[in-house]
């Protein structure tokens, strides 16, 4: 069959995802996408851009497309010609966290609510994701002086599910390069440079590990989309040469050699719905040190909860500075934890994709 995928903002996650679906499906998948910036007008005009950029909506069989666009506005432009629509929700505007300084346009969670009443089929990067979209949303319509329509949340929560994003890596046994137990051992960063990443939470975790007399390298990966956020420009001083990478790896292989070479990946986020750049580290061998809430606690089986969460930014130091003195303990339990992201390989997962887009095809 052949099926039609828009994604307003294509890069990072968003950008993966597609790639891998489009890539993995037995189906053909026509990519139409924009670039990933300004969010915030591709929620408000993304629609009525590509309402005139995709010419022939009636000959797909279905239609997928991102939350970071209006589908109520689309459907509206496209009329009787707009094929079934399944939206995929890697974030909402419910539960995102405000950068500070910024207060929140209630209009970008109301196209949250429009796009789910509209699709046909809505579906969430994990459970904690969803759960998090359901129990806010009910405050969320309580926030109209009158006429609240409560029946919106029951509306979109019978047509919605969790299906965990693909991850670009083989699946099969996990081949872990053996880590290297000289010093000093190198940390990564792969995660926005964003400010829902906590960046100056890490950086103050390093400061305090590099005064108990534990060195470190620091790979600083990930994706920065506009101006080089302060804390990384502090850091960079601060850390010197032991930054070995700073900056976004283009190159897959050179970004996965990284994370091979990793020790330790830390997350010190405030805002995770899933975690795909983790996911990638532990499944090239690095070990995780993340935040006991977010989706985190879904990633990471129950056994390694103890060793790979922590509760504290004293916790987290003391975690990191153990593995850093002697990480030949955490040799043998990353290869579990590497094995069990197989999971999320796309490999595993298509077949789960290719059902839903079957599925959607077939509703009356």
């Amino acid at each position: 069959m052949k099926f039609l995928f828009l994604e307003p903002f294509y890069g990072g996650s968003h950008g993966d995802f597609a790639d891998g679906w489009v890539k993995h499906s037995r189906h053909h998948l026509d990519l139409v996408t924009l670039p990933a910036r300004f969010w915030k007008w591709r929620m408000r005009g993304a629609a009525l851009y590509l309402a005139k950029k995709v010419k022939n909506p009636a000959e797909y069989d279905g239609l997928i497309t991102s939350s970071l666009m209006s589908l109520s506005d689309l459907k509206a432009l496209w009329g009787a010609d707009c094929p079934r629509a399944l939206v995929y929700f890697h974030e909402n505007q419910l539960s995102y966290p405000l950068p500070p300084g910024e207060t929140m346009d209630d209009q970008f969670g109301f196209t949250d609510v429009t796009t789910g009443l509209v699709a046909d089929r809505v579906l969430f990067n994990s459970q904690t994701h969803m759960d998090a979209f359901f129990d806010t949303l009910p405050g969320f319509i309580r926030m109209m002086p009158e006429y609240r329509p409560n029946w919106v949340v029951d509306r979109i929560r019978a047509k919605a599910t969790v299906l965990y994003p693909g991850c670009n890596y083989p699946a099969g046994p996990a081949e872990l390069k053996a880590w290297g137990l000289s010093k000093p051992r190198l940390i990564v960063w792969n995660h926005r440079w964003e400010f829902d990443k906590s960046p100056e939470t890490f950086f103050a975790a390093l400061e305090s590990v590099l005064s108990a007399g534990f060195e470190f390298r620091l790979a600083l990966l990930g994706e920065n989309f506009q101006i080089v956020p302060k804390p990384f420009l502090s850091a960079r001083e601060k850390f010197g040469e032991r930054i070995v990478q700073y900056g976004y790896e283009v190159s897959k292989k050179k970004y996965q050699d990284w994370l091979k070479q990793g020790v330790i990946v830390v997350s010190t986020a405030i805002q995770e719905n899933f975690g795909i750049s983790i996911v990638e580290a532990v499944r090239y061998g690095c070990y995780p040190l993340l935040p006991n809430n977010l989706s985190y606690p879904e990633l990471i089986p129950e056994e390694h909860h103890t060793d790979c969460l922590y509760s504290s930014q004293e916790e987290l130091v003391e975690k990191l500075s153990t593995i850093l003195a002697d990480p030949k303990e955490y040799m043998d339990k990353r290869g579990g934890l590497a094995s069990h992201m197989e999971k999320y390989s796309w490999e595993v997962v298509i077949d789960k994709y290719d059902l839903e887009l079957e599925e959607l095809s077939a509703i009356d």
